[in-house]
Order: structure tokens, then sequence, then C-alpha cells
């Protein structure tokens, strides 16, 4: 029978929490990119119970202090992806190293794709086709579509198809059926990340706001990763806001729907509180989609300092042989030009009841390493990353 150093790992990944750019950086235009560190540099944040587990013991951050006998065990890891979005990130998190960027389109798509779109989904027509930030091409955009009728098509820097509709025009059930078509048609050499469905509300450009309707229509990962691997061992896989949607379901048990970090934060403790055993595994997507993007520094160091409040919480509700993980899946620098992610380290701190304390894990070559350690802890094994598992367990 083997030996299971911990029963439940709880693994929360802050969404673009970045802590520093990464060699590479260069080449994606991320030079100097730096979330937290520029965050800290701007203001002073409020993060006690980060700084127990030993976030201000990765690197010398300003106003952000190492202190001595952290409870947690500290270091970071980088990408070893090619890509910065949040689905090379998770997948790599689950073992799987993309040599190949997933395709982007920075001034928008074929006309063939469009066409071919517009025909299969029975459109009269769309408006955008080009990179833009979501909460601004509505302001530009939204007036006409309720005219029209037509639906806004845009990008970004990511690998992502997006469409913005306002409710009252293109109910949500049709506006997720007409993303269901964009993702069959997005295939081959088009095959994009994430297909995402934006719908929004309101009456004019002064007052057209964003709704927690979003859904995401995303790729299937390969087969040959941490989470069926998981669930086909019998374990328990609970995904917590958009995870699931992430990796297309693929392996997941149990699907906890969160649409902002306070959600996320309380289906993380409904989880933990439940009986189960495997990975509880959650994204807290308000870090990246409301202020990394937005460029909004103030409310990106609000977030933190919220998340920081309720880590007691996650912590109070883990029980003796839980092991908890905290990371990001790339960097979404608030301070840095364009609404692009950066291309940065992601920190990496575990705790656990029976874990050991203070040890520094130093800078892993990939978010793989995570994947492995999880694998390995259950009996199984991944073909990407370097388990730490031996070092943080007595």
């Amino acid at each position: 029978m083997i030996k299971r150093n911990f029963e439940r790992i709880c693994l929360i990944v802050l969404d673009s929490v970045g802590i520093g750019e990464m060699p590479d950086a260069a080449e994606w235009n991320d030079k100097g990119a730096d979330t937290l560190g520029n965050i800290l540099k701007h203001r002073k944040l409020n993060l006690p119970n980060l700084q127990k587990l030993g976030l201000g013991n990765i690197r010398n951050f300003d106003n952000l202090p190492a202190i001595e006998n952290p409870i947690g065990c500290y270091g970071k890891c980088a990408l070893r992806s090619n890509g910065k979005d949040t689905t090379t990130g998770h997948w790599e998190i689950a073992g799987i190293i993309l040599e190949k960027p997933f395709p982007t389109y920075p001034n928008g798509f074929p006309q063939k794709i469009i066409e071919r779109f517009i025909k299969e989904a029975n459109l009269p027509g769309i408006l955008g086709n080009v990179s833009a930030s979501g909460t601004e091409i509505i302001k530009q955009l939204g007036e006409e579509h309720i005219k029209t009728g037509k639906p806004i098509v845009y990008t970004s820097a990511d690998s992502v198809f997006q469409i913005a509709a306002h409710e009252e025009i293109i109910p949500l059930e049709r506006l997720y059926e007409i993303c269901r078509i964009a993702r069959r048609i997005l295939d081959g050499k088009d095959r994009v990340g994430r297909v995402i469905a934006r719908p929004f509300v309101g009456t004019s450009a002064e007052n057209f706001k964003r709704t927690e309707n979003r859904h995401d229509y995303a790729i299937s990962p390969p087969e040959d990763n941490l989470l069926p691997k998981l669930k086909n061992a019998g374990f328990d896989v609970v995904g917590i806001g958009k995870i699931a949607s992430i990796y297309n379901s693929v392996g997941i048990t149990q699907d906890l729907s969160a649409k902002n970090n306070q959600q996320a934060i309380d289906r993380t403790i409904q989880a933990l509180k439940a009986e189960s055993k495997g990975l509880i595994f959650a994204n807290l997507v308000d870090f990246d989609m409301l202020y990394g993007h937005r460029r909004n520094v103030e409310g990106y160091g609000e977030a933190l300092e919220y998340f920081d409040s309720r880590l007691p919480e996650i912590l109070e509700y883990l029980k003796s042989n839980d092991l908890l993980i905290l990371t990001a899946d790339h960097g979404n620098d608030p301070t840095y030009k364009g609404t692009d992610h950066t291309r940065e380290y992601v920190p990496l701190l575990c705790y656990g009841k029976i874990a050991r304390k203070g040890v520094f894990l130093g800078t892993r070559e990939s978010l793989a390493d995570i994947g492995q350690t999880i694998a390995e802890n259950f009996g199984l094994k991944l073909t990407a990353g370097k388990s730490f598992l031996n070092e943080i367990c007595f």
C-alpha cells in the first residue's frame, strides 16, 4: 500500500501575481515587469499572513521584509512553456509543457474565419475584429451593437476569440451557442486557447458594464496530465472558479462555480470542510481580470490585502494531513505598459501542519514541479517536472 504524505492538497492559483521578470522577459517585451514588486513600490501592502508563510522571504521586496522562522516553505517557479497566458500556466502546473504557443491575432482574425463564423452562427454580421481592451471596446461599439444586433468580436495579446454582447440584445444562451460554434470553427492552425463569452449590460457607453456571466470555452488538454491521472486513480479533483473551463472539465470530479475572488475563497473553504481525498484546485481571477489587465494598481493591492485577510480562514479549515500550495500562472504587472500579461516568475508557498517549516525551495525550473509534487504525493508520476515533496515532508 502506498503511503501518502498528505490526504488532500489544496492548490490556489492567485491569477497573474508574478514576482519579477524571467531571464527571457525582453523577448516578450516585458523587460522590467514585476507585478508584486512594482505594486509594492507604489504602495505598502498589509500582507501579514502571506508574510508568515514566507512571501517576503522569496526575494528582497520593497515594503515586504523577510521574517525569521516563516511557517511555510517558499520559493519561486519559472514558466518553462512558450507562452504567458492562463491556459499555458495552468496546463504547465498539470505537467504539460507547451513548446509551441497558442496562435494570436494582433491584427484581428482572418476574413475566412469571420465569414464562416457569421454564416454558421446565422449572424447579421459582426463588429470589431480587432485586438482591444474588453471594457474599452464595449464603450466604442456597444451602442452600435444594440442598434444592429451584431456581436462584438475582439481578441487581445492572449490566444483568445472573445464575443461581447448585451444580455438584452443577444440572450445568454444564444451568446453561449455562438461561442460554441466559434470554438468548433477555430481548429487546426487557428486553434486558439479559449473562446470567451463576454456579456454586458447598460443603456449607453457611459454605463455599459460587463457582467459575471462570462463563460470560457477552452480546448481539451492532453490526457496525460495531473487531473485525469488523479481522477482515474480514484481521487477527488475539485475545481473552483474557472479551473474546470481551463481544462475543459478533463479530470474534474466536482466543479464549484465562483465568479470572483470572494466566491472562490468561500467555495475553497466549503471544499475544505467537506470530506474528500485528493486535490482541491482553485483560481482567484480578480487579480488578473479586474486589475492587471486594467492597469489598476490600487485595486490590485486591495485585492491582495483582501486575500490575505481571508487566508487565516483557509488555514483554519486545513485538516492535520492537508497541504496548502499557493502560486500563480503568469504575471500581469498593473504598472506596466499596455494591457498584456507579463513574462514573470511566480511565487511558491506551501504550508501544512505536518509539513516542514521555513524551507527555501529555490527557483524551480517549471510550474510542472508543482504538479509532479502533487502526483508523487498520491503515488503517481508525470512526464514533466521535478517533485519537491521530500523537501517539505519530514
